[in-house]
């Protein structure tokens, strides 16, 4: 049924993923899909706040988060699942949308909080991911 699976992961807190990274590789193995798990780095910017990042700095957090990732995978991710390691640059819910489609993914899998009355009225990045994405997506409470 599922053949490419879309797991965004923050990797900055990681204990409020398990459900959704539980949900992703039961998926995975059901299906043989392949799981892409993805980390998002908040785009530096240009203006004002970009110009106090070097492009070494810049290049060194992509690297480090690259380098966090891959240990989440290895720790997290049970052997026979095929994995792809993403890290991309930006605001979250574009980002995830931009992966889906470029690589053709048929299901995301992500977690999301419990709403806030602030979450109804600007909506949450999970909320705009279910909006706008041309694929099916799971949405898992923590």
């Amino acid at each position: 049924m599922y053949k490419e699976i879309l797991l965004p992961v923050d990797l900055n807190n990681a204990e409020t993923q398990q459900k959704a990274l539980d949900a992703a590789v039961t998926f995975a193995k059901t299906f043989g899909a392949r799981l892409h798990v993805m980390t998002i780095v908040p785009d530096f910017g240009v203006g004002v706040v970009g110009s106090y990042f070097t492009i070494e700095q810049q290049q060194k957090a992509l690297q480090e988060t690259a380098d966090r990732l891959h240990d989440y995978v290895t720790k997290q991710i049970p052997e026979g699942v095929d994995v792809q390691h993403i890290v991309a640059q930006g605001r979250i819910y574009d980002e995830i949308l931009i992966m889906a489609k470029k690589t053709g993914v048929d299901l995301i899998v992500m977690a999301s909080h419990r709403p806030e009355l602030k979450d109804y009225l600007l909506g949450p990045n999970a909320a705009r991911v279910v909006r706008h994405a041309v694929c099916s997506v799971l949405v898992v409470r923590d």
